[in-house]
């Protein structure tokens, strides 16, 4: 596809506005396979500035080449228009027969090197936590050094400017007119230093629950899935919230606070009591976060295996933990090759708070929109039946 344009006599770069928009439809294609990339085992846990390759489909910039005389080539009339498109009207793939291979190009397909927290920043730049504004009015003070007011005699050593410390020195040594050979040292009078102004800036307090199960029904393929659903929410967070504290809470029959490395690593076992991992969230809540101060979280992965007799107190819990949370996300982990099929979903369903969102999580692919879900307030059920 091409696209006529007015010529112009301003010596400028004529091609800056074509290399920007490449570049916009580039970073267009990594953010639409992005998720596919991100969800890939071997990134959980590496390094953020281990680069990835993201193949990348149909995007070329443009550039003269020598022609082949092909059919549809063919000169301008002078009457085409500003933003005209001249469609390629060359059969993509190439005409055949039955079982013979195609004789025209195909689509071009290439690879693109970016670090992992490059493609995390992608993925995340349209997202943010619902409702944050709610309580903006509870913020904290945090002091920015912004603007140069100017110049001052004394001042701290980092803040020495040598520009201006060193003109004072040639000015200095202008007016004494030293021996070619004499040594001129620096003086205290010679000292300048910045004067800057301090910032306020106004930061929200947010506290967001990562409840995990870690009972024995969780296995490898399970605790993976949680994993990589809390990494990206992790990451999500450390990215776009400069002061939001994040509280790791893991359960079967009982919960307890943990610290990141035992959440993401540590391999429990015992049955599961859904409510224990609610209460212990609660319990936090009343004793460190205030609702009417913070703005709460909670998002918690169970493969929805519980107790029986728990379901009431579970729903009852939840309920609670939902009325002083912003948002409260449950995530119900069901890979396809799991034979459980007890499920904690259609329980949830008796649950009439608006910031309680219940889905259920299949495989990686489901991870990405899973939290799209979540941080978008989607309550459109079910990833993946």
């Amino acid at each position: 596809m091409a696209i006529f344009r007015d010529y112009s006599t301003q010596k400028r770069d004529r091609s800056a506005s074509d290399r920007q928009r490449h570049k916009e439809l580039v970073r267009k294609k990594i953010k639409d396979g992005i998720a596919d990339i991100i969800a890939e085992e071997a990134i959980i846990g590496q390094n953020r500035n281990k680069k990835i390759k993201v193949p990348i489909k149909g995007v070329k910039e443009y550039q003269f080449v020598f022609g082949k005389n092909e059919k549809g080539a063919a000169q301008g009339t002078g009457q085409e228009k500003k933003g005209q498109v001249i469609q390629d009207n060359r059969q993509k793939g190439g005409q055949k027969g039955i079982g013979e291979a195609g004789n025209s190009p195909g689509e071009d397909i290439y690879e693109t090197e970016i670090t992992i927290e490059e493609a995390v920043n992608m993925m995340f730049e349209d997202l943010e936590l619902p409702d944050l504004d709610r309580k903006k009015f509870f913020q904290t003070e945090a002091e920015t050094l912004r603007k140069l007011l100017g110049y001052q005699k004394k001042g701290i050593r980092n803040r020495l400017s040598k520009r201006k410390t060193m003109i004072n020195r040639i000015k200095r040594m202008k007016a004494q007119q030293p021996e070619e050979n004499e040594s001129f040292p620096f003086h205290n009078n010679d000292l300048v230093y910045r004067r800057l102004t301090i910032d306020i800036k106004e930061n929200s307090n947010a506290v967001v629950f990562c409840i995990m199960d870690t009972s024995a029904s969780m296995d490898q393929i399970k605790k993976y899935l949680a994993r990589s659903f809390y990494f990206l929410l992790y990451t999500f967070l450390k990215n776009r919230y400069r002061n939001t504290e994040i509280v790791f809470i893991a359960h079967h029959t009982e919960a307890k606070e943990v610290n990141e490395k035992d959440f993401f690593h540590k391999v429990e076992s015992g049955g599961t009591m859904i409510s224990s991992g609610y209460k212990k969230a609660i319990e936090i809540i009343e004793q460190r976060y205030n609702p009417a101060i913070w703005n709460i979280y909670a998002f918690h992965c169970s493969d929805g295996d519980n107790f029986s007799s728990d379901n009431k107190s579970a729903i009852e819990a939840a309920t609670a933990l939902a009325q002083v949370c912003n948002l409260f996300g449950y995530g119900e982990i069901k890979p396809n090759t799991s034979y459980s099929w007890s499920s904690m979903i259609d329980e949830y369903k008796r649950i009439n708070e608006e910031n309680f969102i219940a889905l259920k999580i299949r495989s990686k692919e489901n991870i990405w929109p899973a939290l799209k879900k979540f941080l978008t307030l989607d309550k459109n059920g079910v990833l993946d039946d």
